[in-house]
C-alpha cells in the first residue's frame, strides 16, 4: 500500500495556504436562533460569535452537549445559515445566500469528513470519491483522474476497485478524506473523524490529517476529546452558545498525541 507520508500530493502546498489574501473564513457577530412554530424562541444556539480563521490553521472546536459546537460547524460548513451576522468565506459573504447558491459554495469550498464515513455502498471507492465532482459537472475523465490521484495520496492506490464493505473502518475513513480533498476545498471540516475507529486506527487517521495540515490545508475538527484537540494549533471552546475561550497551542503541545499512545 502506498504510504501517505511519502505522497507527492500531500507534500505539496494547498492553494489556500499562506496566500496572503487574508482570512479563509471570518465570522462577524454570528447568531443562530431556533424558533417554535408559533414564532417564539426555542433556543439561542449561537450568540454573537466572532472568529477569524487564517489559511493553514488546524483548529479544534470543543464544548459540552448543547454548547453550540454542532451549530457552529454547520454554519462554517455552509450546511446552515445564521439568523444574523456575516460569514465571509474566501472574502465572500455567504451568510444570507439562498439554498442553491449556498450548496454550490459548499461543494466547491468545503470538504467534509464524518464520523460515520457516509460512503455509498453500491459504488467502488473511485466512484465514491468522484461524487462531489459529478455534481459540479466535471467531465468523467477528469473526475476519474482526480479521484485516483487523491486515493493514491491517502495510501489506497491498490484498492481502487473495492467497495466500502470490502475495506476496514480506517480504510473507509481514508476514502472519506480523499473525497473531501478531491474538490481542492478551502477548508476541511472533520466531525469526530475517529469516533467509529479503534485507538490504533484512529491514530493513523489523525496522523494523515496532520500531514494535510503540514501541507497547508485549513482543517477544523469538531471533537469532545481533549487528547485529539491537543494535536491542533488552536482550540475554540463554546459554552451556552457563546465563545468561552480561543487559545493557541505551543508547537510542542500539538505535535503528536493520538489515541493509543498511552502504554
Amino acid at each position: 500500500m502506498t504510504s501517505p507520508s511519502t505522497s507527492p500530493t500531500l507534500s505539496a502546498k494547498y492553494n489556500g495556504a499562506a496566500n496572503g489574501h487574508g482570512p479563509v473564513a471570518e465570522l462577524r457577530r454570528i447568531s443562530k436562533t431556533y424558533f417554535k412554530p408559533d414564532g417564539s424562541v426555542l433556543v439561542e444556539a449561537l450568540r454573537g460569535i466572532d472568529l477569524c480563521i487564517q489559511p493553514g490553521q488546524y483548529i479544534a472546536i470543543m464544548g459540552a452537549s448543547g454548547s453550540g459546537k454542532s451549530t457552529l460547524m454547520n454554519i462554517l460548513g455552509c450546511l446552515d445559515r445564521p439568523t444574523s451576522g456575516a460569514y465571509l468565506l474566501d472574502n465572500g459573504n455567504v451568510a444570507q445566500m439562498d439554498d442553491d447558491s449556498l450548496s454550490r459554495v459548499r461543494g466547491r469550498k468545503i470538504g467534509f469528513v464524518f464520523q460515520a464515513f457516509n460512503l455509498i455502498s453500491e459504488l467502488n471507492i473511485v466512484e465514491n470519491v468522484e461524487v462531489p465532482l459529478f455534481y459540479q459537472g466535471i467531465p468523467k475523465a477528469v473526475r476519474r483522474e482526480r479521484a485516483i490521484e487523491k486515493l493514491q495520496a491517502v495510501g489506497l492506490g491498490d484498492r481502487l476497485t473495492h467497495r466500502p464493505r470490502e475495506l476496514s473502518g480506517g480504510q473507509q475513513q481514508r476514502v472519506a478524506i480523499a473525497r473531501a480533498l478531491v474538490t481542492d476545498p478551502s477548508i476541511i471540516m472533520a466531525d469526530e473523524p475517529t469516533g467509529n475507529l479503534d485507538s490504533k486506527t484512529g491514530q493513523t487517521i489523525l496522523q494523515l490529517i496532520s500531514l494535510l495540515h503540514q501541507a497547508g490545508m485549513t482543517i477544523i475538527v469538531v471533537t469532545h476529546d481533549q487528547r485529539i484537540a491537543d494535536r491542533c494549533q488552536r482550540i475554540i471552546r463554546l459554552r451556552d452558545g457563546e465563545l468561552e475561550s480561543d487559545s493557541l497551542q505551543s508547537q510542542d503541545n500539538h505535535s503528536g498525541y493520538a489515541p493509543g499512545d498511552e502504554s
